[in-house]
Parts: structure tokens; C-alpha cells; sequence
């Protein structure tokens, strides 16, 4: 089975089509070889690990009811190109998009229609349930399209963006901190140990940096708070409400400059060769995103980043309240929120 591949199914009655799916799919997309208009519930019951909130995702991909109505957003009904037979033909609308079913538990909460941000504060205590609960779809923030479109971030844009930048801020670094004159200096200057050492120093720093926001920031408890309900679905909260957004895994340049303007602040004042600190930091910064980005969309075929892949699905689906480092499992270890993976005797692909 390779992506792109049809994926019908059936379980309990209903039919799935899982085919835009399948790639995505945390238990990798060997593991659904052979399903195609096939019984998938035996394979479903026995796999291990399946959560609450990867059963709830699932509901995303529901086609046609035991009753073969065609199902699409909202509840409503519509009928396919070619209709619906046996419940594993034609898994198109009219219009070209697959239909997707509403868990009315909880989607009938919010509008999907609509501006998202606007309508976390009516979730009030539902919120916290609520934003745990994956989804397949694309979110709207904002309703003006330029404010929207500066929440989107395709992954090049960072480091087209910052690598320019950290060569910049590394030769102002050695330019600061060097006993020459700017037009005495040379290569050699900008690769020296000294160099080379601050910038691994803030590569450091910026893993505790990382864990640090994930755990205490990303992951605070808003409780019932509405302020800070809106505050965490902007910071971290859409990311797990809709996990495989493209466009929503990397964090956009403009709010990465403002808050490594702050970040900097204490960096400048308590520690020396500032500059070079800093632009350390920043490496540690475009590799945790650039590693965030592929985790959820590269296919790691063993190694650090396929252990990283798995190891961060587990933290979306079934731990939200372990396993919080990207880039490694370090600081997890250390403070004690690490997620133990189960042995495969295969390895996973996507």
C-alpha cells in the first residue's frame, strides 16, 4: 500500500474512507495493507493503543451510515456521484470533498463554519474536553483573510527566514566580542572554539527553553478561565484540535521575533557573548521546528526521528500530559514525564 492508495472500510457497520487518511495514520501506513473494502474491525479491536481520541478522529473519516445514507459535515445528508453501494462505492460528494460526519458530543459546540477564536470563550467548561478531542479538517482563526493568513505558515517560510538571520546575528556576535576591528575580521573568527562553544551552550539552553514551554506553558491548565481558554488555543491548544494542519505545525516568524526580542532580555544582562547565546538559541529554535514539522509529516525510516515520531503521537493521542520534548526525550527523563513506547517487532511507515 503506498499514499494515495484508496482506503474503504468498514467497521461496525459504517464505512470509512480512510485514504487521505492513511499516511497520517500513528500506527503507521503498513499496518492497514489490505483493508481496502474490507471488515476492519478484528484488526481495530486487537491493534494495541488505540485511545479515546483516536477513536474520537475516526469519526472524521465516517462515509456512510449501516443504513448507507452518505453522511458529510454537520449531520447533513447528501448524495454521492455515484451513490453509495453495499457501502463501499463512491466516496466523493458532488462537489469534489469527502464527506465528513460531526461527533455531535462535542462538535456541535462550535461552528466550523466560522471564525474559530471568537467561539472559545462559549465552551466555558467544555473547553479543556473539548480541544483533547482530534479533528481532520481545516480551521479558521480569524475572519478577515489577511489576519488568517498571517496564523499560516508553510514550513520553508522559517528557515528562509531565520537562517539569514542567525548568520547575521552570529557575525554581530564576533564583531561585538572580539578584540579587532569589523574589517580585520575573518572566517577564521566566525569558527572559532569560542564561537562554536556559545552557540552550543544556547543550543542547550533552548532544549530546557523548549521542554519548559511545552510543559508549563503550552500545557497550562486553563481551568475555567475564559481568558485563558482563548490564550491557550492560540499558543498550543488548535495544534492538538487539529493535529495535521500543515500549515499550523511551525511557528510564524513575526511572534518568534517578539518573543525572542524577550527572550534575549536576561540572556543580555546575565550571561557573556550575548549575541552568540542568542543566535544559539536559535538554531535549537529552527531545529525543533523543522523536526516538528517532519514528525508529523516525514516518514522517518528508523533512527532518532522515527523514535521522535512515535514518541510525539503518543503525546498527541493518548499522553497529553507526558512526553512533552520534540527534539529529544532528555528533559522528559529528567523531570520525569517520559512516555515509554511499546516494542514493535516491525518498523512503522508513513
Amino acid at each position: 500500500m503506498t499514499k494515495g492508495d484508496p482506503l474503504l472500510v468498514r467497521y461496525k457497520d459504517s464505512v470509512y474512507d480512510l485514504s487521505d487518511f492513511a499516511h497520517k495514520h500513528p500506527g503507521g501506513l503498513n499496518t492497514l495493507k489490505g483493508l481496502h473494502q474490507q471488515d476492519m474491525q478484528e484488526r481495530f479491536e486487537k491493534a494495541p493503543g488505540h485511545s479515546d481520541a483516536a477513536k474520537y478522529l475516526m469519526k472524521e473519516y465516517k462515509v456512510c451510515d449501516k443504513n448507507n445514507n452518505a453522511l458529510i459535515s454537520n449531520g447533513k445528508v447528501n448524495g454521492y456521484v455515484n451513490g453509495v453501494k453495499n457501502g463501499m462505492n463512491g466516496t466523493k460528494q458532488a462537489n469534489g470533498a469527502i464527506p465528513q460526519t460531526t461527533d455531535d458530543s462535542m462538535e456541535h459546540l462550535v461552528d466550523w463554519t466560522k471564525p474559530m477564536l471568537v467561539q472559545i470563550p462559549t465552551l466555558r467548561q467544555n473547553y479543556v474536553e473539548w480541544v483533547n478531542k482530534p479533528v481532520d479538517r481545516e480551521l479558521r482563526l480569524f475572519g478577515p483573510a489577511l489576519l488568517e493568513n498571517l496564523t499560516k505558515t508553510p514550513w520553508w517560510l522559517v528557515p528562509a527566514f531565520w537562517i539569514p538571520a542567525i548568520c547575521y546575528i552570529i557575525h554581530l556576535g564576533v564583531r561585538y566580542n572580539l578584540p579587532k576591528r569589523p574589517e580585520d575580521l575573518t572566517l577564521g573568527d566566525h569558527l572559532s572554539p569560542t564561537v562554536f562553544g556559545c552557540l552550543a551552550f544556547g543550543v542547550f539552553i533552548w532544549t530546557l527553553l523548549e521542554y519548559s514551554l511545552h510543559r508549563w506553558v503550552f500545557h497550562l491548565d486553563p481551568k475555567d478561565n475564559r481568558f485563558l481558554h482563548v490564550f491557550h488555543f492560540l499558543l498550543h491548544g488548535l495544534h492538538h484540535k487539529v493535529p495535521f494542519d500543515p500549515y499550523r505545525l511551525v511557528f510564524p516568524p513575526v511572534p518568534a521575533v517578539l518573543l525572542a526580542t524577550f527572550f534575549y532580555q536576561p540572556v543580555r544582562l546575565l550571561l557573556p557573548y550575548p549575541q552568540l547565546m542568542l543566535a544559539g538559541g536559535l538554531i535549537g529554535y529552527l531545529a525543533y521546528d523543522m523536526i516538528h514539522y517532519y514528525i508529523h509529516y516525514g516518514s522517518p525510516n528508523g533512527g532518532h526521528l522515527y523514535h521522535m515520531k512515535r514518541y510525539h503521537y503518543q503525546h498527541h493521542f493518548v499522553h497529553h500530559d507526558l512526553g512533552f520534548g520534540i527534539s529529544s526525550t532528555m528533559w522528559d527523563k529528567i523531570f520525569g514525564t517520559p512516555i515509554l513506547l511499546r516494542k514493535l517487532k516491525y518498523l512503522l511507515k508513513w
